[in-house]
């Protein structure tokens, strides 16, 4: 019998499930599968405990049998994320016993192996837009986008997603909107369609709602028609109002929708990247208030603490293990201040070998780089852009990832918003996370998450999202962790990405199954 558990933060193990007992084998092969809820933002070890279950316990329910009781014959340990982008999703450990070592004796290998289980990969994608929309702003037009809702069996509503915004428009036209059906459930499942005047104090005004099925969007698509939005009765007057204003379904197509374990598990990779701040306000990093002081008892600044944590989710996606790494801000030993400098000092390589490479490049680089200013994200941007560009015409299975650390605002917000929009069409995301007392509210802009998308100065939008900022102290003191709160987004812009360009995974037969979560 196998025992599989999860080790947590503080050492201790967390037991997820067990397989049955196999009589009589050395070669056994189980059949009970363990589920584990995959999450890529935190790093997930599993431990593997086998067991020699004893004749007189067969009969017994897994569940019940006390392991003291029973022979322990090895473990086996790695991280769920080893196991997710091996080719076939199967990794074979060697059995060791408890205090790590095999000694003498082979204790054998346990090959473990992961499936993604979903319901479906089944998906439409529509494009909307409305006509003769109601003014709800008083010295402009009205903001609007959509929200649309699943009708539950008791009768209330579940938001399932939304739109962008677009700005002054009452005959908008939205971006294409995929829909899965985990959302939407069943062609015939009634939708709640609902058009909001966006207001950033949050108190958006209701420009009309509608309710219509997926079924009953595929055929407005075919025969070109409108569905006129109702605004609901208002307890005085008791009736709904037929409004002028119309929606529109410009395409609706289904398509087969490849989950992020889908891509990894079949040789797509993560490049991470990352580019420190070296400006002066850090502060001396000889003394211990600076945010850059290197402790000698090991204690992490926040700078080798972001790169730590962010460095040992994505390495495991990341096959080479060489990671790009800049400075900006810093006055390096040839008497400029340069706003992209290799941080290992190298006039050639711009790459260090693994996480600990990063940390050790940094280290040295605050012996050899003067703080000086200011804060400019433009050429860094670049720099990686360019990268992730050229990475097109040799191996469309990469995708970058860049982590900036700062202390301060940008103060090239214009150039950094060009930057951000021209590599939106790109394979690339970006982290940054804010260090320090600084006011970042400014730096929130570089992060659309409230549906307002970048826009350079020649008025060009972003494509997608592609930021993700957080401030160091907000997620220090609570639940989330830095590194979750960074890269939770990290699936959905790499998969927004593939999508948009088309790019499937080359699995020739992805299973269908028929629960959820992952199970090894």
């Amino acid at each position: 019998m196998v025992v599989a558990y999860t080790k947590k933060r503080d050492g201790t193990l967390e037991e997820l499930g067990r397989t049955e007992v196999i009589m009589n084998s050395l070669d056994p092969a189980w059949i009970e599968k363990i589920t584990v809820a995959y999450h890529f933002e935190i790093v997930q070890p599993l431990i593997f405990h086998v067991y020699d279950v004893d004749t007189k316990y067969y009969n017994l329910p897994v569940k019940t049998l006390k392991l003291n009781d029973q022979e322990f014959l090895g473990e086996g340990s790695c991280v769920l994320s080893e196991i997710v982008t091996k080719q076939g999703q199967s990794l074979t450990l060697d059995l060791h016993n408890r205090n790590g070592n095999r000694g003498l004796k082979n204790l054998g290998k346990l090959t473990v192996h992961a499936e993604e289980t979903v319901a479906s990969r089944n998906a439409i994608e529509v494009i909307f837009h409305c006509s003769h929309l109601e003014n709800k702003d008083l010295f402009s037009k009205s903001d609007p986008f959509l929200r649309i809702s699943r009708i539950v069996e008791n009768g209330g509503s579940v938001p399932i997603c939304k739109t962008e915004v677009v700005d002054n428009n009452l005959n908008p036209i939205w971006r294409p909107l995929c829909l899965t059906m985990q959302q939407f459930v069943s062609k015939d499942n009634p939708l709640v369609i609902e058009c909001f005047d966006f207001n950033s104090s949050g108190n958006h005004v209701l420009i009309g709602k509608l309710q219509k099925s997926v079924a009953d969007l595929e055929k407005l698509h075919k025969q070109k028609t409108g569905a006129s939005f109702i605004l609901p009765s208002s307890a005085q007057h008791g009736h709904e109002k037929v409004l002028k204003g119309q929606l529109f379904v410009d395409q609706f197509c289904e398509k087969q929708l490849y989950s992020f374990i889908d891509y990894v598990s079949n040789g797509f990779e993560f490049n991470f990247m990352v580019a420190v701040d070296f400006t002066a306000s850090n502060g001396n990093p000889r003394t211990p208030d600076s945010l850059h002081y290197i402790d000698p008892s090991g204690r992490f600044n926040a700078y080798q603490q972001a790169i730590m944590e962010v460095g040992e989710v994505i390495q495991f996606y990341d096959s080479d293990r060489r990671f790009p790494a800049w400075g900006f801000g810093g006055r390096t030993i040839d008497g400029t201040v340069s706003h992209c400098f290799n941080l290992n000092g190298s006039a050639s390589s711009i790459e260090v070998e693994g996480v600990q490479g990063i940390m050790a490049a940094y280290a040295s680089a605050l012996n050899h780089v003067a703080l000086a200013g200011p804060t400019l994200f433009g050429q860094v941007i670049n720099n990686a852009a360019e990268i992730a560009r050229q990475s097109l015409s040799y191996n469309i299975r990469k995708y970058f990832v860049l982590l900036i650390i700062t202390d301060g605002v940008v103060t090239d917000l214009q150039e950094t918003k060009d930057a951000l929009v021209r590599a939106s069409d790109l394979p690339l995301s970006i982290l940054i996370v804010g260090v320090g007392g600084a006011d970042f509210k400014q730096m929130e802009i570089l992060d659309a998450d409230n549906s307002c998308w970048l826009e350079s100065s020649t008025g060009r939008v972003a494509t997608r999202d592609i930021v993700q900022f957080v401030p160091m102290r907000e997620v220090r003191g609570g639940q989330t962790s830095v590194v979750q709160a960074l890269l939770e987004e990290l699936p959905g812009q790499f998969l927004t990405y593939m999508r948009s360009r088309d790019i499937k995974p080359n699995a020739v037969n992805i299973a269908q199954t028929s629960a959820s979560h992952a199970t090894i």
